[in-house]
């Protein structure tokens, strides 16, 4: 079992005749993923690696029974893709665009929780449950198919983390990462009820950094509603104050949401908390012993 996609996920890719979507789609083809259409509007007739494009999502959904959405449009057209995504019957929407202005992902954010769907991102690299599907542009040669669910912001964390995993021999049931944005469709505690729910995923890593309250929001759901052992990890502890550090939601702001606060706060919930990603990686293994 696998959360958000599974063998059974099928995908339709927004933006498809696009260098980065068309580069994207064969790739998650050649790791196995059901992409069954792509959407691009006045592009309907056309194949991009086989796959049969249309003009509309609801176009895509009526003929092929998607489910799910990999959107990889510029930032000026995202939140649009996003409602066509919902709005043509799509319950699990990625969106891997960056560079999105702050309102629009607002918009994309209400538009997902009024609908009941699962969105993540923007500026994510998507979700990987290796053996069964990918939604993104992780390297997926570095997975394996296991027992440790990964919820992350950073994307290449996500991946030095994972490979890391892999090499101590043990594998992943599904990587989520969450993107680094201000406003995110789906956040820690969405991510860690369902590993929390999944049969597969006997233990969670959380790979935070320093701005905002999440990784603290989440220490304290942890410790009150999940029964898995956790390990965490934070990025940034060496970060200057009020310096920006790659991601939008990566600031301190007013002594909030530093590193130290972080770290204390997942320690409090009794997270083990790694310094580097490949001690986050040991304590999973001696966790799993």
């Amino acid at each position: 079992m696998a959360i958000i996609a599974d063998e059974n996920t099928k995908a339709v890719v927004q933006g498809i005749t696009g260098y980065q979507g068309s580069f994207h789609t064969e790739r998650m083809l050649k790791f196995g993923t059901k992409i069954v259409a792509g959407v691009t509007p006045g592009k309907a007739g056309e194949k991009v690696h086989g796959v049969p494009v249309f003009n509309t999502v609801r176009e895509a959904v009526e003929e092929t029974k998607a489910n799910a959405s990999v959107i990889f449009v510029p930032p000026a057209f995202a939140a649009d893709a996003v409602f066509e995504a919902i709005e043509g019957g799509i319950k699990v929407v990625v969106c891997i665009t960056e560079g999105i202005p702050v309102h629009d992902e607002l918009k994309m954010y209400w538009k997902a929780k009024q609908n009941d769907v699962i969105l993540i991102g923007p500026n994510c690299p998507g979700v990987m449950s290796p053996g069964k599907s990918h939604l993104g542009i992780m390297p997926a040669d570095i997975f394996k198919q296991g027992n440790v669910g990964i919820v992350s912001r950073s994307g290449t964390l996500t991946y030095q983390i994972a490979y890391n995993i892999s090499n101590l021999g043990l594998g992943q049931s599904t990587v989520v990462g969450i993107g680094g944005d201000r406003i995110i469709g789906s956040d820690f505690i969405d991510i860690l009820k369902m590993y929390e729910k999944d049969d597969q995923t006997e233990i969670i890593v959380l790979v935070g950094e320093i701005g905002g309250t999440d990784e603290e929001n989440a220490a304290e759901f942890i410790a009150s509603e999940i029964s898995k052992p956790v390990v965490g990890y934070i990025a940034g502890i060496t970060a200057p104050p009020g310096k920006r550090m790659g991601h939008a939601g990566a600031i301190i702001e007013g002594g909030k949401g530093t590193a130290e606060s972080k770290i204390k706060a997942l320690e409090n919930a009794d997270v083990k908390v790694g310094k580097t990603p490949m001690e986050v990686a040991e304590i999973v293994k001696s966790l799993l012993k």
